[in-house]
């Protein structure tokens, strides 16, 4: 029987890199009485802001959350948004030496305007175009460094097509990580969805290798699953899939070894942030234990219990404990 008092503990011992697009998330609340005499739009009483942190960022929120030291490599603005994010950042205990400020990118920001906890309106400040080849040499140059002062246990990309994930940045992190025996897992998107070749875990949605493969099937089960997993390894060559299903719950097949583990019946609140927390479970679970079943099992409670949350949120790491104990600790 699995210790799981013990697997959280030893958690504190693991290093998490991640790398990839970090952003502002701000949230305007509000109250909605009346429609504007101008235009049929809603009129929101503004009644307070909130800013947390996205994409990447909250991926580390979400390892630290857990206990790991976590250090995050990416690029932001030379912006009160990018002085914002490291701000939060390092409240939240993340190492933000591998975040390097650039006057040729801004800070990407989300501003969702929330009313009843309801999203009325989304409002994002971003850039889309790959960074180029001096940053790329200046963020690979901080990787190289932290390797050689320590490496990670496992080193997780995070990409959300905001364009710090360039194709030659993904290929010599994967290279590095091969030669120091470092576990690499994936939370891909459309862009680069075929540039992750060789890494252990690659972790898309249905839709995203629905997409990024050009198929065309309806049905959810093993057998098409399985048969998304080759089409998957042929072009990847990673050894483990992981696919998430949304409220069907998770699929995972390392050789031999697959099943698709069903969600637990949760009251949802938000689903935004899910796939974060999802990712960073299993990277941690997996980094630990070698075990991709326990980790598809945890990280599958995870992703449902931040669901129960509005807004982005990122693992109570009790709350996590206790359920794991209660539905796997037979």
């Amino acid at each position: 029987m699995m210790n799981f008092e013990d697997l959280f503990s030893g958690f504190a011992k693991r290093k998490v890199a991640i790398v990839g697009d970090v952003m502002l998330d701000t949230y305007w609340w509000g109250n909605v009485d009346r429609i504007s005499p101008e235009a049929p739009v809603p009129v929101v009483a503004l009644r307070k802001k909130e800013l947390r942190v996205g994409g990447a960022a909250n991926v580390a929120l979400n390892t630290v959350s857990m206990g790991a030291q976590t250090t995050i490599f990416s690029i932001i603005g030379k912006d009160d948004d990018g002085k914002e994010l490291m701000r939060l950042l390092s409240e939240n205990n993340i190492d933000t030496s591998g975040v390097l400020a650039s006057d040729q990118r801004i800070t990407t920001n989300k501003t969702r305007v929330m009313s009843r906890n309801q999203q009325m309106m989304r409002l994002d400040a971003e850039m889309t175009s790959d960074i180029d080849t001096s940053l790329e040499d200046a963020l690979l140059q901080k990787i190289n460094n932290y390797f050689t002062n320590g490496k990670p246990d496992v080193l997780i990309f995070e990409d959300y097509n905001k364009g710090v994930l360039t194709p030659r940045l993904i290929a010599a992190l994967i290279k590095l990580c091969k030669e120091h025996n470092v576990v690499t897992t994936v939370d891909p998107k459309k862009k680069n969805f075929l540039s992750f070749k060789g890494v252990t875990i690659f972790k898309p949605n249905l839709k995203e290798i629905k997409e990024g493969l050009n198929l065309l099937v309806d049905a959810v089960d093993v057998s098409s699953l399985k048969d998304m997993h080759a089409a998957l390894q042929e072009k990847l060559g990673h050894q483990i899939s992981f696919i998430t299903l949304s409220e069907k719950g998770v699929f995972y097949q390392d050789g031999e070894d697959m099943k698709i583990i069903p969600t637990h019946i949760r009251n949802i609140a938000d689903v935004s942030g899910a796939g974060d927390t999802v990712i960073a479970v299993a990277s941690l679970v997996y980094a630990s234990s070698h075990n991709m079943h326990l980790s598809a099992e945890m990280a599958n409670i995870a992703g449902g219990l931040v669901c129960e949350e509005v807004g982005t949120a990122p693992i109570n790491r009790q709350k996590l404990l206790d359920e794991c104990e209660l539905l796997l600790g037979e």
